[in-house]
């Protein structure tokens, strides 16, 4: 990275700065105007975050000169029915498109690694569209892809 980036736990009073990068994520994969994600899924998303129950986290890449946040991981844990202990999901990751290129893509995933290693987790995975191709660049060099094609079914 060219300047200084710290990769933290988001907190309650991060919302403000945390919605335009959350809302950029979504925006990436076409939720947005009249397919935007409801705000109620937006707010207990958000809630989900600071609640000890739940098993859903947020990180994110604070600018350590200006404060502003540039990024954010989404990840939560789950049980799986090949291994024993808890597998990591990383759902989520997004950098403002200004700060791209410093880094921080790979500091975020990394710091999601640390976070699924002190959970005793044994398995970090995450899925992108194919489309993608600046992301699966770096996600080519730090993980394997195993080939596997999603499928899913709304409800």
């Amino acid at each position: 990275m060219t300047a200084a980036v710290t990769v933290r736990p988001v907190q309650p009073e991060d919302y403000a700065a945390w919605r335009p990068l959350w809302d950029g994520y979504n925006a990436f994969y076409g939720r947005f105007g009249a397919t935007a994600l409801p705000e109620h899924i937006t707010q207990a998303t958000w809630q989900r975050f600071h609640d000890a129950a739940e098993p859903m986290f947020c990180l994110v890449a604070q600018d350590d000169a200006s404060g502003e946040l540039l990024g954010l991981t989404h990840y939560l844990f789950h049980r799986s029915m090949t291994r024993i202990e808890p597998v990591c999901y990383l759902s989520d990751l997004f950098t403002r498109e200004a700060a791209r290129g410093r880094g921080l893509g790979r500091a975020l995933i990394e710091a999601v690694y640390g976070a699924a290693r002190a959970a005793r987790s044994s398995r970090v995975y995450w899925q992108t569209h194919e489309t993608n191709t600046a992301g699966r660049q770096l996600y080519d060099k730090l993980a394997k892809h195993h080939g596997f094609i999603v499928y899913a079914q709304e409800l």
